[in-house]
């Protein structure tokens, strides 16, 4: 599909149809990565891992483990 690349203040764009966007799974104010490959633009949808709290947690050792932190008294209205 040929569309036009305009200006956008000091840069380029590309309006992408309705219809690559279904096609590619991209919704509106999703990430995407923009580059060059070989003379080409390549846009890509990022896609972000879905981590898991168990799969996380477990990465914690007693080696990992950070020590507390002391933030001091509580000053105003904070509750601790």
């Amino acid at each position: 599909m040929e569309v036009t690349v305009k200006k956008w203040g000091n840069s380029a764009a590309v309006r992408i149809p309705a219809s690559v966007m279904a096609a590619a799974h991209v919704a509106l104010e999703q990430s995407v990565e923009v580059r060059e490959e070989q003379g080409r633009i390549v846009i890509e949808p990022v896609r972000h891992k879905a981590y898991k709290l168990d799969d996380l947690l477990g990465g914690i050792s007693a080696k990992n483990l950070h020590t507390a932190v002391d933030t001091g008294e509580p000053i105003g209205k904070e509750v601790w």
